[in-house]
């Protein structure tokens, strides 16, 4: 592979900042710890800006080039926060905070942005000016959300954004990337039954929510099996059952849960028009009333045709043409930097871990061999987007 020849001489280094940050996880917005390393390490490398505190805990780094005819800002985004799962791994780097873990690779997202922005403010070989982008809470707290909100697009004028991360069961070091949603929305729906409570000896006097209940999560599958197009993609999963307290009570409420994913702002308008149609109509037809809350999560990841094909283009130049899927398959998980791509144009790709163990798993580790894949490809992608001369 045509690492960058700089950046492979340094890849243990990285690694070594990598290996660090999973020894010291940190979840959601409470990434104190990494988001202070991260700023530390900038200054030391010379980057011409500095700002903390975006989104709360995020970190904007700005590099400029040699020159800056072009006006344009290139934003490079890296996840930092953790998840709260208990190591299992074993490896000597193994997490030392009980209860929380890099099991998502944030750890090595950070590091190979840190290892581009060491490179870049050494060599500086583009025309502009790159926004190294360091964000929080990318688990579930929206944190991409709330750097935009915080003006994170204004305050440093950045056209595109581009984000990566690495994907298990992809050959090490090969990149996948598809224009259009690439990762799902990430949707949740909570049903509340009432029904009527009764001893379980005499269930002729109840309306019993756990049969509705029962009845209703098998209907619920209906909704995507005969209303969505076959080749279209959608998941309605049930993810939470709640109800009773005794074994000898039929209790009088009952509660669902779960998760949609989408691909299609139409299938998911769909979605939650008919679950809005649905649970209440078939909680009567048991005599029963039910109410259906749903909230939006994050949205579509959709990438840029233009801005997808570019990317593609820089991963063919690092990984050669036979190791880079410009039509990957999409994922149904969520990603926050479609908050960033619904603002500007941009590209999402992913990076091949290998045969590692499955993302959000207690023996997950991020792959230290493709770090200079990564790093290059994110050194690349900035001297591409603002060329000199």
């Amino acid at each position: 592979m045509p690492v960058i020849n700089r950046i492979a001489e340094f890849s243990e280094e990285i690694a070594a900042w990598r290996r660090d940050f999973h020894a010291h996880p940190e979840i959601l917005y409470e990434v104190e710890r990494t988001a202070g390393i991260v700023a530390e390490k900038l200054r030391e490398f010379g980057v011409d800006e500095v700002v903390t505190g975006i989104g709360r805990t995020g970190v904007v780094g700005i590099i400029n080039g040699r020159s800056n005819t072009s006006g344009r800002t290139i934003g490079l985004r890296a996840d930092m926060d953790a998840l709260p799962v208990t190591e299992k791994t074993g490896k000597d780097y193994a997490s030392t905070v009980p209860g929380k873990m890099h099991a998502c690779g944030h750890d090595g997202h950070t590091a190979m942005l840190l290892g581009a922005a060491k490179y870049l403010a050494e060599t500086r070989n583009f025309d502009g000016r790159i926004a190294l982008v360091f964000q929080p809470a990318e688990e579930g707290g929206a944190g991409g959300k709330a750097m935009l909100d915080d003006g994170l697009v204004d305050k440093f004028g950045i056209a595109e954004f581009y984000g990566m991360h690495n994907w298990p069961g992809m050959p090490t070091g090969h990149f996948g990337i598809r224009a259009g949603g690439i990762m799902a929305a990430t949707d949740r729906f909570y049903i509340d039954i009432t029904g009527q409570g009764g001893h379980a000896a005499r269930p002729q006097t109840t309306i019993d929510p756990i049969i509705v209940a029962a009845n209703m999560i098998v209907g619920l599958q209906s909704i995507v099996s005969r209303n969505v197009d076959p080749l279209a993609n959608a998941v309605l999963s049930v993810t939470m059952v709640e109800a009773g307290e005794a074994d000898n009570v039929i209790s009088r409420t009952a509660k669902i849960t779960g998760t949609v994913r989408t691909l299609d702002g139409d299938i998911q308008d769909l979605i939650e028009q008919r679950l809005g149609d649905f649970v209440p109509q078939f909680a009567r037809s048991f005599g029963a009333e039910a109410t259906m809350r749903y909230a939006r999560g994050y949205p579509v990841t959709v990438n840029w045709p233009e801005q997808t094909d570019f990317a593609a283009a820089v991963a063919n130049e690092i990984a050669g043409a036979e190791r880079v899927d410009a039509d990957v398959a999409p994922s149904m998980g969520g990603e926050d930097f479609s908050f960033m791509l619904e603002e500007r144009p941009g590209a999402y790709i992913f990076l091949g871990n290998g045969d590692s163990s499955e993302l959000h798993t207690d023996t997950y580790d991020f792959n230290d061999e493709v770090i200079p894949v990564g790093t290059s490809y994110w050194v690349r992608l900035a001297e591409r987007a603002l060329p000199v001369g």
